[in-house]
């Protein structure tokens, strides 16, 4: 076997990975990013979680992937360690698809139409079927379908190339040598094991073996050990994948290599053991393309049907191997979400973060209700309460608008591109609510510190003031967090009271401060307090408008509010006078 032939092997294996990553990436993308979806939410009992793995790595073609996704989910808290044993055992299980895909290029040509069979041909049709949808077609939909057909002729032809390259080594005398090592079962695992390693890819491997089975010189003895170690080196990818992932994101991790070892062990022991006493004859029979990927699949469909009614053992053994991390506050369960992994699976991103910015909404809503409170029950400990929680809602912005703009650069579909233009629009409204909220804070903090006591009537005032602005903070993080436009579309008719309620306190308290009933000292921390209110009131409106325009596929706020109170449309009128009515002032 000269350079040409390693060089073609090489080019061959290129070919072959490239291939099955864009026909994996197509199928994926055809199926409208609801795969991850489907795998979160319906692997509730571990049979399930089997089937639902062995489904999803069939369709994209890589246990790896499959794996890595469910590190992802368990790391962000979205799935238990419990129900990823299931799906990884499933993923382990459907990686053995590719082998059968592979089979074809075993195909040999005929005479008549049996000759349309072979895999030149069939190539060639899939090839030119893919091209003419990948450049001539405008509809995402068919371009990735386009991908899948190209994907499979690559893969076909770097099948291909790689026995074509190896067709040499049949006759030679140090290639047969070596095979015979390989029929030593520490030997063989290990060989596979770092193979697999190397083109961290179990389905790679098992192509490459599938090729030199072609040469007719790769017998039962020689296949068995180098699959098993090609199952165990699957698991690298999956074990770096976990590097900076919590204790539970390792465990998950570490459950493939575990469940690999575990059947390469109990099927070693078995196979061996009996066959010292049997000397089953097939053990030197010729291997093709056919029965590899035979083996390859009874392996792991024997592993996971032993292993599968002994989850929870896996996990309790699993759980022991590595001890928990100390428990983290609920912002840190919430940051965890926000998992760097699932940035490729951007329907499981988006629902992470409104879920993560659900929460941050209402951290904002109560850190304003705390801040009020702390006017006339002021305390040092719950000042400092929500000057940390102001701390945290500012993590919140910042963690979710770098997750965010990460994931604009994804693929998205129509509403999945509107979902997260609405929630960047609106994390800054979420955090500037917070900010008023310390702001608030503070005015209470002077007000102690200097034992200002407000009049009867601008007392009064206040608390009808902060009942308006509670109305409507309550109105908007409900509407945002349940997606109810209704309740969206009464928060500008409040505002807009807001606002009248505001100028016609502060005429209140220069007509207070000429009769002497309040002193010019109230007054600075008054309009402080005023503006405050007036501010987070803005903010409610800006994430009203928010969701109002990006549900009519437009986004302009200015030309949104000139006509909604110019044309006083969606019941404007009705609903300002029933504010107004709730929000009167309190006659001096």
């Amino acid at each position: 076997m000269g350079i040409s032939n390693v060089i073609a092997l090489l080019s061959g294996v290129a070919l072959f990975l490239f291939g099955m990553t864009l026909m994996g990436d197509g199928l994926k993308k055809v199926a409208g990013n609801k795969l991850e979806l489907v795998l979160y939410k319906l692997s509730g009992n571990p049979i399930k979680g089997v089937l639902l793995g062995t489904g999803v790595t069939a369709i994209i073609q890589s246990s790896s992937a499959t794996s890595v996704m469910v590190v992802g989910f368990v790391n962000s808290g979205m799935m238990k360690v419990k129900q990823a044993i299931g799906i990884i055992m499933g993923a382990i299980l459907g990686t053995s698809v590719t082998g059968w895909i592979i089979c074809l290029s075993a195909l040999e040509g005929g005479s008549g139409w049996v000759s349309l069979l072979s895999t030149s041909t069939l190539t060639g049709v899939v090839a030119v079927i893919g091209i003419i949808l990948r450049m001539f077609c405008k509809k995402q939909s068919k371009v990735h379908i386009g991908d899948i057909l190209m994907g499979f002729a690559v893969l076909m032809f770097g099948m291909q190339a790689m026995s074509s390259s190896v067709a040499p080594l049949q006759e030679s005398e140090a290639f047969l040598h070596m095979l015979t090592t390989f029929s030593n079962p520490i030997l063989g695992i290990l060989v596979g094991l770092i193979f697999t390693c190397v083109l961290q890819s179990a389905s790679a491997a098992v192509g490459i073996l599938q090729a030199l089975a072609a040469t007719g010189v790769v017998t039962f003895s020689v296949a068995f050990p180098l699959i098993m170690g090609i199952a165990i080196g699957a698991a690298m990818p999956v074990l770096l994948s976990s590097l900076g992932a919590n204790v539970n994101g390792k465990r998950t991790a570490f459950v493939y290599l575990l469940i690999d070892v575990l059947g390469a062990v109990i099927w070693s022991v078995i196979f061996y053991g009996v066959n010292s006493v049997v000397h089953f004859g097939f053990v030197s029979a010729t291997m093709n393309a056919v029965s590899i990927a035979f083996l390859n699949t009874l392996f792991r469909f024997a592993t996971v049907l032993v292993l599968t009614p002994f989850i929870g053992t896996i996990e309790k053994q699993i759980c022991k191997l590595i001890k928990d991390d100390e428990p983290a506050g609920p912002e840190q369960e919430d940051f965890a979400r926000l998992e760097a992994r699932l940035i490729e699976h951007p329907a499981v991103a988006i629902e992470q973060c409104r879920q993560a910015l659900n929460n941050m909404a209402l951290e904002a809503k109560a850190n304003l209700e705390d801040a009020y409170y702390l006017i006339g029950n002021y305390s040092e400990k719950q000042f400092q309460f929500v000057a940390q929680r102001e701390d945290v809602i500012d993590k919140y912005e910042d963690k979710l608008g770098s997750y965010l703009i990460k994931l604009t650069g994804k693929e998205l579909t129509e509403q999945q591109n509107l979902d997260v233009t609405k929630f960047l629009h609106t994390i800054g409204d979420m955090e500037r609510i917070g900010d008023h909220a310390m702001n608030i804070a503070e005015c209470a903090k002077e007000i102690h510190e200097k034992s200002i006591v407000f009049s009867e009537g601008a007392d009064r005032e206040l608390k009808t003031m902060f009942a308006a602005v509670q109305e409507i903070t309550y109105n908007a993080i409900t509407a945002f967090t349940t997606n109810d436009l209704e309740l969206a579309y009464r928060i500008e008719p409040l505002e807009e009271l807001i606002d009248s309620l505001c100028d016609e306190m502060k005429l209140h308290h220069v007509d207070r401060l000429q009769r002497g009933i309040c002193k010019l000292s109230q007054g600075f921390v008054f309009n402080d307090l005023l503006t405050n209110y007036e501010r987070v009131a803005d903010h409610c409106s800006n994430i009203a408008v928010a969701m109002i325009e990006l549900e009519s596929d437009s986004f302009d706020t200015h030309q949104y509010l000139i006509s909604l109170k110019d044309v006083r449309s969606h019941s404007f009128d009705q609903y300002y006078e029933e504010y107004r009515k709730k929000f009167a002032l309190p006659d001096d």
